[in-house]
Order: structure tokens, then sequence, then C-alpha cells
């Protein structure tokens, strides 16, 4: 048993076996560290002991992150002769039992679990949740020995699951459980290591550390000390795209990144501030300058802000450039960005003044409950998340992986 679980991971089955489960049980703690996999294998335990008739719900963020980070898991750890499911249905059978599955970012979601009668509930990534969903699941859970399973990396101290519900255990029925990633004792040690340098900042002490930090100071640090600003040498690029953010008085950042021996270079870029110049310019012109950024080059497609509109049609209208709506997650697209910097596999090049000088003023708003960078000098930053988060996350070129 012991060269299948670390533990940590026993020392969380015992509870199970000894009955000592709560009402809500949660694994809070860094990557890595084998929370999400024992909490599976713990709700597989469970539920298999629980009535066939109950209800049970799995839910994430979204159904897309629960496939992805339970469901095919889960169906490795039993096998799909205990547990099958289907996402158009919402539905799965687990040793028999019947387990709704839901998406907290579905506008329905609260409402279809409002009537619910629930045994037992799993939560993926916990505080990512709104609070008025988990305060309705709670209530739904409302048979005999009832219990929530859920997990969770840290997030601001002042985040309504730690302040509300973690910070009140002891008067809760609840049960917190924190794993680190070193008590994953299964992981290659020269891997832990190589993942404790990527991490940086505040994204370091929630993820590695498994603190309950505030975001604040500048969120590139390493970045406007030097880090990853290379000269603008003849490079040979092998891919290259457009990334935009879209302003009118506000600076209008266009950044033309280039694929070199596997490391991105932001090579290019093309900055304006109308304010600054007072002077507006038109998306015509804007377009003007989007081919001067480009020249004769091939650029595989613009990526662009989705409620840019205006622009997106004025370069289709032209037909020369692809253009890709950006995927444009704040705090996942800044802690890529950071990663990518991190590993070496995203560069700027120093004739990139617009950008450079706005790491070193792109700070956390740390007035704010949750993680917000300050609305200030973030053109460039902005446009440099789109990228990272659009071309190197999610279409290929270097992947930078989950956490």
């Amino acid at each position: 048993m012991n060269k299948v679980y670390t533990p940590k991971q026993l020392s969380l089955l015992r509870l199970w076996q000894q009955n000592k489960l709560r009402r809500i049980n949660l694994l809070e703690g860094s990557v890595r560290s084998g929370k999400t996999w024992i909490s599976l294998v713990m709700w597989a335990f469970w539920v298999a002991t629980m009535p066939k008739d109950g209800n049970y719900l799995m839910v994430a963020k979204t159904l897309t992150s629960l496939r992805r980070n339970c469901l095919d898991l889960l169906q490795e750890l039993v096998g799909t002769k205990h547990f099958t499911y289907s996402l158009s249905k919402k539905e799965g059978r687990l040793f028999g039992r019947l387990i709704y599955l839901e998406g907290v970012n579905d506008a329905r979601a609260e409402s279809k679990i409002r009537g619910m009668t629930l045994q037992g509930a799993y939560c993926d990534e916990l505080t990512l949740f709104t609070e008025d969903f988990f305060s309705m699941l709670l209530s739904r859970l409302s048979c005999p020995g009832a219990k929530l399973i859920a997990t969770t990396n840290p997030d601001s101290p002042m985040h309504w699951l730690k302040a509300k519900y973690m910070d009140r255990a002891s008067e809760l029925n609840m049960l917190i459980l924190k794993f680190l990633i070193d008590d994953n004792t299964f992981l290659d040690q020269e891997y832990v290591e190589n993942l404790k340098k990527e991490y940086v900042g505040v994204f370091y002490d929630r993820f590695i550390r498994g603190l309950w930090v505030v975001a604040e100071g500048l969120i590139y640090a390493d970045v406007a000390n030097g880090q990853g600003i290379v000269e603008p040498e003849n490079r040979q690029y092998v891919k290259r795209y457009i990334s935009i953010d879209y302003g009118t008085l506000n600076p209008f950042s266009a950044g033309l990144y280039g694929l070199c021996k596997g490391v991105w270079y932001r090579y290019d870029e093309y900055y304006y501030s109308g304010r600054e110049e007072q002077r507006q310019l038109t998306d015509s012109e804007y377009y003007a300058e989007l081919e001067k950024l480009a020249g004769k080059q091939h650029v595989e497609a613009v990526v662009i802000d989705p409620s840019a509109a205006s622009m997106i049609a004025e370069i289709k209208k032209h037909g020369r450039f692809r253009v890709i709506k950006a995927n444009n997650e704040v705090v996942d697209g800044i802690r890529e960005t950071a990663k990518a910097f991190s590993r070496g596999q995203l560069k700027v090049t120093r004739n990139c003044s617009g950008a450079i000088t706005e790491f070193s003023s792109y700070r956390w708003d740390d007035k704010k409950q949750e993680d917000k960078p300050i609305k200030e000098n973030d053109h460039a930053m902005d446009e440099i998340r789109y990228f990272v988060n659009t071309v190197m996350v999610k279409r290929g070129g270097v992947k930078i992986g989950g956490w």
C-alpha cells in the first residue's frame, strides 16, 4: 500500500477509514502535491459506500476543466467498468451511482442545483467558484451523512473561501488538509527543483509554498530587473505572430513575435498613445502601421482582444492577416507569462521600449480583495498576455504546460 500512496495521502485515507471525514473536506496547497489524485480516490471510495439512489455532483469552473482535471483521471483510477460519463448529457455513473456534472461558469448552473437534494459533491479548484454558488451547493447537501470533498490552490487571504470558511473551520463541520509539493514523494526531485524555480513572486508563495498571500508589488519584477531582455540580433524566425491591445486615446500596442530555436521573441513593436500625442488615429491608420510592422514577413495570424470589433473588421477587410480572438483571462495569463519568462521560453528585445517601460511599473492593486493589476501602463502587458495565453499555451509552439 505504501508503494501506491504518499504518507500524506495515507493519512487522509485513514481518516476516511476511521469515519472521521467532516461535512466539508478541503484539500488545499501547492501544485503537484498529489491532492487531486487522492481526493478522487477518496471520492470514489466514499461514493461506493453511499446509497445507490442518492444524488451526487461533480463540479469545476467549466465542464472542460472538470474533464481535464478530474473525469479522465477518475476513469483511469477505477476503470471504465466502474465510471463512465457524458459531457453532453452532463451525467456520469460511478459504481452505479448517478453523478451530475456541472461547470460554475454555466449561467444556469446555480439554478440547476437549486432544486437538488444531494448526498455528496466533489469540487475542483474551489477558489474559482462564486460564493453564491458554493453557499447554494452547501444548502443542497441535506441528506444524512452528506459530504463535500474539494480541492484548491491558495489565493488571497481575503478570498471568501479563506475568510468565511477556512478561518472559521473550528466553528464549522470542516476538515482542512494542506498538501505541499514536497509531500509528493513520487515526483522526480529534479522536476520538483525546476518547478520551484519556474514560479515567481506571489505565484511561488501560493503554488509552491501553499500560502494564502496578497498579490502586491511589481507583477514581473524579474523582467523589470532585466530577466529575458535581450539584444535585437539577426535571428532566423520560423513562425511569426502579431499581438494587439487596441486603444483609441489609450495606448495602442502591437508586438511582433518570432519563434527561433524553441524560444519566442517579441522582437519589434508599434506603440502609440493618442492621449500623449494629442491625436487619435483611425482604424485604417492603425492598420497601415500594422502593415509597416509586418513588412514583407509572413505572419501566421494577428491575436487581438475580442472586444476590439472595429479593428478586427478593419484587419479582415484587407485580407492579408488571419485574425485570432485572444484568450484574455487575466490572472491565468499573468501566471503563464511569468512562467514563460522564468523558463526562458519568452524574451523581449531591447528595441521594444514601450513594453520595457511598462514592465517597470506594472503592479498588483493591493487595495482589491481579488487579484487585479492596476489599470495603468498595461497595454503592452495585456498584449503580451494575449500572445502567451492564445499562442504559446493554446495553439502549440512552445508548450508551457499546466500547474
